[in-house]
């Protein structure tokens, strides 16, 4: 029994119409897409570029703290922004880095505020002291003991800063920096609050650190600007600081007529006085002084 195979007529066939419209439906769709990405992509440029080159959203307002030695103008002119600016065309990272950049300001910050205002915000240097090296120029250093700038009398307004010699840098990591026992005990010193303005500071690596305080031991200071040098060792900087007021006052009651010169606390149980006619006293708590 032959049996007619009969066509099926719900299967498209290429010769058939029906699936050529298909098809055709098909690749529209797949084009479409890509078609609507560069469509939408050419949009987003265009009204990007319309947003940033507008007047209408110009930076209208620019607000500038913490700014003291650095001006308010050498921050604008660092950041670009001494002329007029896009409010949403500035790049705030950049301009971060550039003022920053500043020997003076160690840290910058920059964001967007209401009705088309920046806010600047930066962090100064804070000196601690200044670094005398041989063959390098002076240098001066923050409160975490890093050199941030190379010290220019005529335009750093440092006054009453103490002044350090005896120390040498370190390369670490590509960078020249200060470090070991003996400039940690300076550090020490200098972030302990003191009775006496410290002048000068001589660093030793054998013997710790001398500094030169102005003459507050006599009762006659030999001139206004007399200065004298205390031996102190690398500890104790408070106590050893104390005894030697109270050392000055034994001498001043019971040896009228002495000048103190300079002190050697390196021992705390055993000063060395040095006076005017180079007569050295050495007394013992125990004894009193």
């Amino acid at each position: 029994m032959n049996e007619k195979v009969r066509q099926n007529r719900y299967k498209k066939h290429p010769d058939n119409p029906g699936f050529m419209k298909t098809g055709r439906q098909q690749f529209f769709k797949i084009a479409a897409l890509p078609v609507l990405v560069c469509i939408l992509s050419i949009a987003a440029v265009f009204a990007h570029d319309m947003v940033v080159q507008s007047p209408f959203f110009a930076v209208k307002k620019i607000a500038v703290s913490g700014e003291n030695r650095v001006s308010k103008d050498e921050i604008l002119a660092l950041a670009g922004l001494e002329a007029p600016a896009n409010f949403f065309g500035v790049n705030l990272f950049a301009m971060e880095k550039k003022i920053a950049a500043h020997p003076w300001i160690a840290a910058a910050a920059v964001h967007r505020s209401l009705f088309f205002t920046l806010e600047v915000s930066i962090v100064e240097e804070e000196p601690l002291a200044i670094v005398c090296i041989e063959n390098l120029s002076d240098m001066l250093i923050n409160t975490q003991g890093k050199p941030f700038k190379e010290y220019d009398p005529d335009q750093d307004n440092v006054l009453q800063l103490p002044v350090i010699t005896g120390l040498d840098l370190t390369l670490i990591e590509d960078r020249y920096l200060f470090q070991g026992p003996l400039f940690n005990s300076i550090l020490d010193l200098l972030h302990k609050p003191i009775p006496h303005t410290i002048v000068s500071i001589k660093g030793d690596e054998h013997t710790g650190i001398t500094i030169q305080v102005p003459d507050v031991f006599n009762q006659a200071p030999m001139t206004e600007y007399s200065l004298i040098p205390l031996h102190l060792g690398f500890d104790d900087y408070q106590k050893k600081l104390i005894k030697a007021r109270k050392i000055s006052r034994y001498i001043t009651a019971n040896i009228p007529g002495r000048t103190i010169c300079a002190m050697d606390l390196y021992d705390i149980d055993n000063v060395f006085v040095k006076t005017a006619e180079m007569d050295t006293l050495h007394r013992n708590i125990e004894k009193g002084v």
